[in-house]
């Protein structure tokens, strides 16, 4: 095919300005959808009254799976995967990365159970403060690759 002929059968599918479509058309439909980001942080603990390796001091490079919910805008959109990035990584990826977590969560022991409630928590408390119809559905930590503690909104009691 010849680039005439390939940018001729493309032209259609491009976009054009003058194409726009009506306000009132951008949100097409009332549905509350989920939307689902990850992020990784590092970090060192150890736990306490464990008989095994995890007493001692370790690391992770831990993957955190965040899925929220919302209603959509007027223009079609929940919550934006930027706010949820910037929301997860203030209020709870940047003050665990990179630390002890004995040292920087509530008192508690510092297993993967006890960490996600924390977390559930703090994102559910930011979330809502951010948009009042937002809320946080599920969050999956893992620990290792093959290993990972899940909660979700019912299961907080939500």
């Amino acid at each position: 095919m010849s680039e005439r002929n390939l940018r001729d059968s493309v032209e259609p599918l491009l976009y054009k300005p003058s194409q726009e479509i009506a306000l009132s058309s951008l949100r097409y439909h009332d549905r509350r959808v989920t939307i689902t980001k990850e992020f990784t942080f590092d970090a060192a603990h150890h736990l306490y009254a464990y008989k095994g390796k995890c007493a001692n001091l370790h690391g992770h490079t831990y993957r955190l799976v965040v899925s929220v919910s919302d209603v959509l805008d007027e223009i079609g959109l929940s919550i934006d995967f930027g706010d949820v990035k910037a929301l997860v990584k203030t209020h709870v990826v940047d003050r665990l990365d990179h630390t002890y977590l004995n040292e920087v969560l509530p008192p508690m022991n510092t297993t993967a159970e006890n960490m996600i409630v924390w977390m559930f928590e703090e994102i559910e408390r930011a979330l809502h403060a951010f948009r009042e119809t937002a809320r946080v559905e599920r969050l999956t930590l893992y620990e290792t690759p093959t290993s990972s503690v899940e909660i979700t909104r019912q299961e907080m009691g939500l």
